[in-house]
C-alpha cells in the first residue's frame, strides 16, 4: 500500500529511522574521552572551574592541591558559620589566590625581560650587568607592569572590603550568640536548683547542655579570678 493510500485511510505511515541518529548512539558507545593534548587541557580545565561561578580559579600551570590547602587554611583561621560566611571566606581565598598570582607574574616578567636583556647588555661587572638588564627590562615591561600593579590594588581593596564585611558579621553573630547563651545559661543553672532536667531546643536554642555547662564554667573561673587580682591588690 502506498503512503497516498494510506494517509487516504487514515492511518499514518511508518517513520523512517533516521540514519544518523543510529550513527551517533553508536559512536558514544566508543567514545574514550579527549585524546589530543588540546583536549586533554581543556578537560582539565572542568575539574579546575569554581564550584560556585563556574570561573576558572586554578590556571593549569598552577598547582591545585596548593590552592585547596590556601583554601582550607583560610577556613580554618576564619571559621566561618552559615552559607553566608562561608561565601565570604570562599571569595578571600579566591582574592588572595589571584593576588598572589600577580606577585609570581611580576616576578617572571622581569625575569624574562632580563634574560631577554643580557645579551644587550655589554659590561664586565656582574652587579652592574644585572642592574642594567634589571632597568632595561623594567623600561620595556612598563606598561605590563602598571597594568599588574593596576589589577593588584583593585583584588586588594576587594579583599579588604569583603574582610570588612564578613568581620561585621561574624561580630553581629557572635554577639547574638553570647546573649543567647547566657540566657540558656540562667535557665539552665534554675533547672539544676530545682533539679529537673532540662532541654535547650524547647526554648529555641542551639546549644547543648555540655555548651551551656562550659559557659556556666567560664564565668565561674572568671569570677573567681578577678575575685582573686582585687583580694591581691588590697
Amino acid at each position: 500500500m502506498s503512503d497516498s493510500t494510506s494517509t487516504l485511510n487514515g492511518t499514518n505511515p511508518e517513520p523512517t529511522p533516521d540514519p544518523r541518529a543510529e550513527i551517533n548512539r553508536a559512536n558514544s558507545q566508543h567514545s574514550t574521552g579527549p585524546r589530543t593534548p588540546a583536549g586533554k587541557q581543556r578537560s582539565s580545565l572542568n575539574a579546575l572551574r569554581h564550584g560556585l561561578t563556574g570561573h576558572v580559579i586554578v590556571l593549569p600551570s598552577e598547582d591545585h592541591a596548593a590552592y585547596q590547602h590556601h583554601t582550607r587554611r583560610l577556613f580554618d583561621d576564619l571559621q566561618p558559620k552559615g552559607a553566608l560566611e562561608e561565601q565570604l571566606v570562599q571569595s578571600l581565598a579566591d582574592t588572595s589566590w589571584r593576588i598572589n598570582r600577580i606577585v609570581a607574574l611580576e616576578t617572571n616578567l622581569l625575569t624574562l625581560g632580563i634574560h631577554e636583556q643580557s645579551a644587550n647588555i655589554d659590561t664586565a661587572h656582574p652587579e652592574a650587568h644585572a642592574a642594567l638588564a634589571m632597568a632595561a627590562s623594567v623600561r620595556d615591561q612598563t606598561r605590563a607592569l602598571a597594568n599588574l600593579s593596576s589589577h593588584e590594588h583593585r583584588l586588594s581593596r576587594q579583599f579588604e572590603r569583603t574582610l570588612k564585611q564578613l568581620r561585621e558579621i561574624q561580630a553581629e553573630r557572635r554577639e547574638k550568640e553570647s546573649d543567647q547563651l547566657d540566657k540558656a545559661a540562667k535557665i539552665l543553672q534554675l533547672h539544676q536548683a530545682e533539679g529537673t532536667p532540662y532541654n535547650p531546643s524547647e526554648d529555641g536554642f542551639v546549644f547543648s547542655n555540655d555548651e551551656i555547662e562550659t559557659c556556666i564554667r567560664r564565668k565561674h573561673h572568671l569570677r573567681e579570678a578577678t575575685n582573686a587580682y582585687y583580694t591581691s591588690r588590697a
